[in-house]
């Protein structure tokens, strides 16, 4: 009989220790309370292809990883509240995959140490910039979850070039508690539990192929070779 691996469950408070992030590993289960930051397409071409500043986090002039090394990967259904600030009614992850080309520069120019989204990074991701950086990715849980995610959303701290980029694509600034459910994909060795289970998966999916026709093919581009599909 096959035990089930244990899975642990973690409170973290951001900024989050490196001693914390060590502990985690592939399938554990995080929670967050402090401060989230989203920062997506929008902010990485801003401050990373356009060469424009971070923007001031406060009037002393503090670094964002002394407030923040969490970069969540969302876009927030937020609407402005009568006090003038907003109010957040769900968090919705979007797929990581695509910010792969500025995750390295931006690691290093933010010393961030959690990406948050959905769907996982390229396995070479994992073992060749977030790992070597002490950095970690976590999942959201599923699809749905963005309601249930805003409820861990207590405040937002501040928001940056609204009006530039808009609701999706700005830096926000969440103050969070209770923050999660997430699972943690990969850990600081670069192992992936998105990468684990893919290679699983691929090892024996050719064979559902086997003996059948060839697909009827009527579009310009279309092709059955399993390589050249793109997910």
């Amino acid at each position: 009989m096959t035990t089930a691996p244990t899975r642990k469950t973690h409170h973290l408070t951001i900024p989050v220790k490196a001693s914390d992030i060590a502990m985690l590993k592939p399938g554990d289960i995080v929670y967050l309370e402090g401060v989230v930051y989203t920062a997506r397409e929008g902010v990485y071409d801003r401050v990373l292809e356009k060469q424009q500043p971070l923007p001031a986090f406060d009037q002393s002039g503090t670094d964002l990883s002394a407030i923040s090394n969490v970069n969540f990967h969302c876009s927030p259904a937020a609407a402005p509240s009568e006090d003038g600030n907003y109010k957040i009614g769900g968090v919705t992850a979007t797929a990581s995959f695509r910010f792969s080309k500025w995750m390295e520069r931006w690691l290093d120019l933010t010393d961030t140490k959690i990406v948050i989204g959905k769907g996982g990074m390229p396995k070479e991701d994992y073992t060749n910039i977030l790992a070597p950086r002490g950095a970690v990715y976590l999942t959201t849980v599923g699809y749905g979850t963005g309601a249930l995610l805003g409820r861990g959303v207590t405040s937002v701290k501040n928001v940056f070039w609204l009006d530039d980029l808009g609701i999706a694509q700005a830096m926000w600034m969440f103050n969070v508690k209770a923050f999660g459910p997430f699972i943690v994909d990969s850990d600081i060795a670069g192992n992936s539990l998105f990468a684990e289970h893919n290679a699983a998966i691929a090892e024996n999916i050719s064979a559902l192929y086997d003996g059948l026709k060839p697909p009827a093919l009527s579009r310009y581009g279309e092709t059955d070779n399993r390589k050249d599909e793109v997910m």
